[in-house]
């Protein structure tokens, strides 16, 4: 049985470096959601073109996920992590400076494609330094940084009722921008020669064809896909829609909507997150299904969750409700890559990933719409909290039929 001993001197110190990575890539790309007011006055646009703002985001991201992936397994996973943060991180400066709707389409548009480098390169660096016995643990602590990003993102519409909507995106782009300069003197590939369980493959004969037919000729992965994209959809209707559901129905103001939104969702969490990790690495040493059957358990906690916070008439129950889903959910944030390095080679797992989230934040990107459109339709938006109930119920079935690939596949 391996041991953490036995991993690359590194390969938490890369985790840690990630955690920072994380926490901006989240915070960047959901405080719009937080400032709906103060950027609408300034820039005049519909709820349903509000919420194409991350729609778009999310379409463009979703499309270029596969290929961005594949160059995480082609190329150095490391150097395609510190040219995404960059790169992302100029953008959102940008964002900073438009004037027009179509202009803040257009920067939307951009962090898409530059934020779609990320994820896939930074869980599969995790997977290249991690084994089994380590892997959702560190995947979870990773996922802590993501979640505090995320939870900072209400940092957005408190920061634009004091100084303008546009003074965030000046801050964390020239934050980001820094950081991507310390990440180009520590952040490494994982070593070369180590045992096979967590050395990158690093073959220059790795081709996206190749990779998407390997992935997709298995039924597990197909299960996986759909799995991930129901997710999104739940995922997305609650970052992108509940501070405006607290403001509304509870009279929040604003940045105090925002606050309450991603605060206690991302707080529930980041628990959660970390819960899950060591839960589904301990059951593993028994289990092999551990990194499934955890966030099997989760979802079915979850679902009940995110339906009593759509619901609720009291604010503290709505906010029970967010924080019982945000720590049952995060079960299966943190055990995605443990799964999809069940039902994958280990040489595409980067694409994998892409792939996974080109249907997830496609449908996710379609959800945030339909809800800016139900509000349009003067429909409650809490009825994209209830469909969001349903699918995470129906995803949770998924999970149940998931099987790991047989060790000579693996």
């Amino acid at each position: 049985m391996a041991t953490d001993s036995k991993l690359p001197a590194r390969a938490w110190v890369v985790v840690g470096l990630l955690w920072v990575v994380g926490c901006l890539n989240y915070l960047d790309r959901v405080m719009i959601t937080t400032m709906r007011g103060s950027v609408v006055d300034a820039i005049p646009m519909t709820d349903a073109q509000f919420g194409l703002l991350t729609s778009v985001f999310l379409w463009v991201y979703a499309g270029l996920s596969p290929f961005a992936g594949f160059l995480a397994d082609r190329f150095s996973r490391s150097r395609v992590i510190i040219a995404s943060l960059f790169a992302w991180s100029l953008i959102t400066w940008l964002t900073a400076h438009a004037t027009t709707f179509g202009e803040l389409l257009a920067t939307r548009a951009l962090m898409g494609i530059s934020e779609a480098c990320y994820i896939p390169a930074a869980l599969a660096l995790i997977a290249d330094y991690h084994r089994t016995t380590t892997r959702s643990l560190a995947n979870g602590v990773h996922m802590t940084g993501i979640m505090v990003g995320a939870g900072l993102g209400g940092l957005g519409g408190w920061i634009a009722e004091r100084h303008g909507w546009n003074h965030a995106f000046l801050l964390f782009g020239v934050a980001g921008i820094c950081y991507a300069v310390v990440l180009a003197f520590f952040l490494r590939d994982a070593p070369h020669g180590s045992e096979p369980a967590f050395n990158r493959v690093t073959n220059p004969q790795v081709r996206l064809g190749a990779a998407l037919v390997s992935l997709l000729s298995h039924r597990a992965f197909i299960l996986a896909l759909f799995y991930w994209g129901l997710l999104g959809l739940a995922g997305w209707a609650v970052v992108g829609w509940m501070p405006t559901y607290l403001n509304e129905h509870f009279h929040l103001s604003q940045g105090a909507a925002g606050l309450s939104a991603t605060g206690y969702l991302q707080a529930a969490s980041l628990v959660g997150v970390l819960v899950g990790g060591v839960w589904a690495d301990r059951w593993s040493r028994t289990n092999p299904r551990a990194p499934i059957l955890v966030p099997f358990i989760g979802l079915c906690v979850a679902a009940p969750g995110i339906l009593l916070s759509g619901t609720a008439g009291l604010l503290p129950l709505s906010l029970a409700g967010l924080m019982l889903y945000g720590l049952a959910k995060a079960f299966a944030d943190t055990n995605m890559m443990p799964i999809l390095s069940l039902v994958s080679d280990p040489r595409y797992r980067a694409t994998g990933y892409g792939v996974l989230n080109l249907c997830s934040c496609t449908v996710g990107g379609l959800t945030v719409y339909a809800g800016g459109a139900l509000r349009d339709a003067h429909i409650d938006v809490n009825r994209i909290f209830q469909l969001a109930s349903i699918s995470l119920l129906v995803s949770a079935s998924l999970l149940f039929f998931i099987r790991p690939r047989p060790p000579a596949e693996a």
